[in-house]
């Protein structure tokens, strides 16, 4: 959808969907609303994908447009997987077995860095970064690499201006450190989180650490 946070998107995509196929004055007449108000919604929801239309001839020679919910749609309303994936975070914290819970807690970043891999080893380790910066562009993630000097050195630094985690970041800073860890395998050196979104900081910013 054009932004996940907007409510009003969500709620017209979901009586939409209850409707079924319906005109303009359909929406106007369930919605207590303007044809202006609705095609407006329409038209933000059509070009994100969230919604289709069909012409059809009218019975005085007049068409007009029914209108549907896409697949796409139909996944943006189902999307709770913000909610699954922080209980299933609280049930894995709360594994009374350390063993177990360490071994689960190394499947899952086993299978991250997997999801944003391979590690870009044996090159330069700016260039690491940049490969690394390019697969979570791919994942939808917004981020890019920037320099810092350090004493005599200039270090490559990974920003995130969206945290992937936010919820889960909210409630327990580890998540933070499992993905610190996930960046340290694919990037082959220590790194270290100089900045953070959780602590109010305008990005998540990640570094590695001189040795």
């Amino acid at each position: 959808m054009p932004n996940p946070a907007d409510n009003a998107d969500q709620q017209f995509l979901s009586r939409l969907n209850r409707l079924g196929d319906c005109t303009v004055q359909d929406l106007c007449d369930d919605l207590s609303v303007t044809a202006t108000a609705v095609r407006q919604r329409l038209k933000r929801l059509m070009t994100a994908g969230c919604i289709e239309r069909d012409r059809v001839p009218g019975s005085r020679g007049r068409p007009y447009y029914i209108y549907r919910v896409t697949p796409l749609g139909m996944r943006q309303l189902g999307d709770d997987y913000p909610e699954l994936a922080l209980l299933l975070w609280r049930e894995l914290k709360q594994i009374a077995d350390s063993d177990i819970r360490v071994r689960l807690m190394t499947r899952l970043r086993d299978a991250l860095v997997t999801r944003y891999g391979p590690a870009a080893t044996g090159q330069p380790l700016g260039e690491r970064f940049l490969s690394l910066q390019q697969s979570l562009d791919r994942q939808g993630f917004q981020v890019d690499v920037g320099e810092r000097e350090r004493g005599a050195e200039t270090l490559p630094v990974l920003r995130e201006h969206n945290c992937p985690y936010h919820d889960l970041a909210a409630e327990d800073s580890s998540i933070c450190d499992l993905e610190q860890s996930v960046f340290e395998e694919l990037l082959g050196v220590p790194m270290t989180l100089t900045q953070c979104c959780r602590d109010g900081d305008p990005c998540c910013e990640f570094e590695p650490v001189l040795m």
